[in-house]
């Protein structure tokens, strides 16, 4: 982010005398990375003043077209008399007003101007271009020809504000809101402790009925969209001087007017804008994803074939924009152009402006899936400010009205999904443990308001996160900006300490990754006492010879009503589930993983172990010799809705398939392969158990088992209906060798699909392991994605619809290779379970 000192004391009243090193010091202090300050017109030096052209000659002769004018350029060159300057530029005519260095002067870079003989004539000075005086690119394309209200003879370096200072801003993905104007100064503020004067706060007028029709289908990807219409624009009005420097001194190119406020307004208030040509859209402007293979022209005239996941912006004929990235090319602005036929300059005198707040998730997809970046995915992936669309849309309106003499139609279109502010509750002293400084509670306080937090509490602060940081999520976040506030150079330094033991084994990692795995499925861990009563196998309905019967009584247990330690996780689990329940938490998805503890067939009596000396291999092995077997599982319990309803859809409750798919979590970070099948155990619905087989050592372990509990077991222990659970041996899954990543083909995969018709009493795995077998080494993944029965297939019968996924490691594979895969896998399964392909 460029950020012109001129423009930042606008909103920050920074002392006079501070220079763009003093500023650089302050943000680097509250720790934005500043990475350079430039200078501009640092060596520039006048006479440089507007010009007026009187005429212009055509010198012949020279091999590329030259040209002799003269100037006035009033007082300027001392005597009044109108400067004769040779130039090549073609640009502009008689009357136009340039700007023109004289002899004395020097330009950026250190380049003298003289009068010196060039193409037969005396130049006594230059016309200049936006280049040779360090302005960059203005889109003229050569001499920079000025607005016919500024008089000849102004000094044109006070005039084009050639003079000022630049500070360049990485800004880190984390700070996204520092990608405008408006965030900077927050920040510049913040480190001089002003007053911040935010260009956002200016009047709105609420949304009433009459604004342009919008119809956002996606809530999700679309939270917020206003719409502003302005009419009667000046196709001919063009960017003043102070609007184009500032663009070209943040690094973005002047276009036209309409682009440039949007640009402007972007650069201002971090909100991205988009302006359509009214007469180009057809109907309400919509927002949804795109349907896969839709087709849209951007502004850079690529065309695109979209992805079902990208968000776009539609009129009644399709697409017109990908949203959050860049509009496309049939609603574009049109420039100002003189009719062939009657002379009169046309253009687009309409607009409809956008101003929106898109998934940032969203944006950065379809950025990196289109290769396409721009100002406007740029912010939204780093976070936009929701709250901000209304003001800039109303300052496009404004600065519409003002410069191209438009006219606000009264209607105000917002579209806004509800939501609530996000709250953190942090102790008040979270920062100095954080931090090992006392900051004590009003400076905590003082400087989250500095960020725009609203802070209430005592030695528990609950703290409204301001609209603008969606990076603030949690209470180390808060901690962060309190210790940056402070300065990170007043924290004490401490030598670290040497790291005790070798680490975590390799079983261990895979623990801990599988109760992250589970808790990024959303379940939530709950750690329960490893003690149990007897009473509780036979409300699980576990048969009298179970071997999760028999246990292991404590001497001195902590309860009477449980002397016993566990032998499955379940009973603390559905303990926790019924006691959250109870209090008004109906939306429950728990997990634990634990030990389990089952007596050994020989009752032993542990021995003292000396305490003088390191005990002997064989002490230690008498004393595990004594303990009772003990091994980790892994349990989940839910209940309640799995998916929430609302605006987004209608959400969905938790069935068996969900404590399924939580075992095969697990399976997937422990690098083992699990086979599912029906099943019937204990606490488990007979006809909604799924029962869970490993292979070790050449044969099947039964290891766990998931679904619906059992309508006797939920009532017996007062759970809600339909409540499901999973519990599976976790240290059967786990070894102690480390995993290895397999190899990733770089060839394309080729998909087939199949669909069989079986018997409705044969088991899908059983398919599923033939078409794995037949299919061979190329076959990549597969998966049961349709079971379908109807009167068609005739009584008895299912068709089960199979996804296959072909690779080869060393080449692409033909249709061919591919099709005689899926059939020599289709083969296998009618030999091994009379399997017909459906359709055959």
């Amino acid at each position: 982010m460029r950020v012109p000192l001129s423009w930042l004391r606008e909103y920050v009243d920074l002392p006079a005398g501070e220079s763009g090193r003093d500023v650089q010091e302050k943000l680097v202090g509250v720790g934005l990375e500043v990475e350079t300050v430039e200078q501009l017109g640092a060596d520039l030096k006048g006479p440089l003043v507007v010009g007026q052209v009187l005429t212009i000659e055509e010198l012949e002769g020279f091999k590329k077209p030259i040209r002799f004018c003269t100037v006035d350029v009033g007082q300027a060159n001392g005597t009044g008399e109108p400067q004769e300057i040779v130039c090549g530029a073609r640009n502009f005519a008689v009357g136009d007003k340039v700007v023109v260095v004289l002899p004395g002067a020097v330009l950026p870079g250190g380049f003298a101007i003289s009068a010196r003989k060039t193409y037969g004539k005396k130049s006594h000075g230059m016309i200049c271009s936006g280049d040779e005086l360090g302005m960059g690119d203005d889109g003229s394309g050569g001499i920079i020809v000025l607005p016919p209200e500024h008089e000849v003879g102004t000094d044109a370096i006070e005039l084009l504000e050639l003079v000022d200072e630049v500070l360049d801003i990485a800004v880190t993905p984390d700070r996204g809101y520092c990608l405008s104007m408006r965030g900077v100064a927050r920040e510049t503020a913040t480190a001089y402790g002003l007053p911040l004067r935010d260009p956002a706060l200016i009047d709105v007028p609420a949304p009433n009925a009459h604004g342009y029709p919008v119809k956002v289908s996606d809530p999700a990807g679309c939270d917020r969209f206003t719409a502003r219409t302005v009419t009667g624009l000046n196709p001919e009005a063009h960017s003043p001087i102070w609007l184009k420097r500032r663009l070209q001194k943040a690094g973005m190119r002047p276009i036209s007017l309409a682009v440039d406020i949007t640009n402007y307004v972007m650069l201002e208030l971090g909100q991205p804008l988009h302006a359509y040509d009214r007469s180009l859209v057809e109907g309400t402007i919509g927002v949804r994803r795109a349907e896969q293979g839709e087709k849209i022209t951007t502004l850079d005239g690529a065309k695109r074939v979209l992805d079902a996941e990208d968000l776009v912006i539609t009129d009644d004929r399709g697409p017109i924009g990908l949203a959050g990235v860049m509009g496309g090319a049939h609603t574009e602005i049109a420039d100002a152009a003189p009719d062939p036929e009657t002379g009169e300059v046309k253009g687009t005198t309409d607009v409809v402006i956008e101003a929106a707040h898109f998934d940032q998730l969203a944006i950065a997809r379809t950025s990196r899936r289109h290769k396409l970046s721009s100002e406007a995915s740029r912010r939204f992936e780093r976070g936009v400010d929701p709250e901000a669309t209304s003001a800039a849309a109303q300052r496009t309106v404004d600065l519409l009205v003002l410069l191209a003499g438009g006219t606000a139609e009264a209607g105000v279109t917002e579209v806004i999904a509800p939501s609530a502010p996000r709250t953190i509750t942090i102790p008040a002293d979270h920062p100095d443990k954080v931090a090992g400084v006392a900051y004590g509670r009003e400076t905590v306080v003082r400087r989250l308001q500095q960020v725009g937090c609203d802070v209430y509490g005592q030695d528990s602060l609950t703290v409204t996160v301001p609209s603008w940081r969606p990076d603030l999520t949690d209470p180390n976040d808060l901690a962060e900006e309190v210790i940056r506030l402070e300065g990170y150079e007043n924290l004490p330094s401490t030598l670290p300490s040497p790291p005790a033991g070798l680490g975590l084994t390799e079983r261990q990692r895979t623990h801990r990754r599988v109760g992250r795995a589970l808790a990024g499925a959303g379940y939530v861990e709950a750690l329960s006492y490893p003690f149990i009563g007897e009473q509780v196998f036979d409300e699980l309905l576990l048969e009298a010879d179970d071997p999760n019967r028999r246990v292991v009584k404590l001497v001195n247990p902590l309860s009477d009503e449980e002397p016993a330690l566990r032998t499955t996780l379940l009973p603390g689990l559905l303990a926790a589930l019924r006691r959250n329940d109870s209090r008004g938490s109906h939306d429950l998805a728990l997990f634990e993983t634990g030990t389990v503890f089952h007596p050994r067939e020989e009752q032993r009596t542990a021995v003292r172990l000396p305490v003088d000396r390191r005990p002997t291999e064989e002490e230690l092995a008498g004393l595990d010799a004594a303990l009772p077997y003990q091994w980790r599982n892994v349990a989940v319990v839910l209940t309640g809705a799995r998916e929430q309803a609302g605006w987004w859809g209608k959400g969905r409750p938790a069935d068996w398939a969900d404590a399924v798919e939580a075992a095969r979590v697990v399976a997937r970070e422990t690098g083992v392969e699990l086979t599912v099948r029906q099943g019937q155990y204990g606490p488990w619905h007979p006809g909604r158990c799924a029962e869970l087989v490993i292979e070790a050592d050449g044969a099947e372990k039964v290891v766990g088992y998931a679904g619906e509990l059992h309508p006797r077991v939920i009532k017996a222990l007062g759970l809600p209906a339909r409540t499901c659970a999973m519990e599976l041996e976790l240290d059967a899954l786990v070894t102690d060798e480390v995993l290895q990543a397999p190899r990733i083909s770089t060839f394309p995969v080729a998909t087939q699909d199949v669909a069989l018709v079986v018997d409705a009493d044969v088991p899908s795995v059983e398919v599923e392991r033939a078409l794995r077998e037949g299919a061979g080494e190329l076959l990549e993944s597969l998966r049961l994605f349709d079971v379908f029965t109807g009167e068609q297939l005739g009584e008895g019968k299912k068709s089960l619809a199979y996804a296959l996924r072909f690779r080869a490691a060393d080449r692409t594979l033909t249709v061919d290779e591919a099709s005689a895969a899926r059939d020599a896998a289709a083969a296998l399964a009618g030999e091994r379970t009379g399997a017909v392909v459906r359709g055959a």
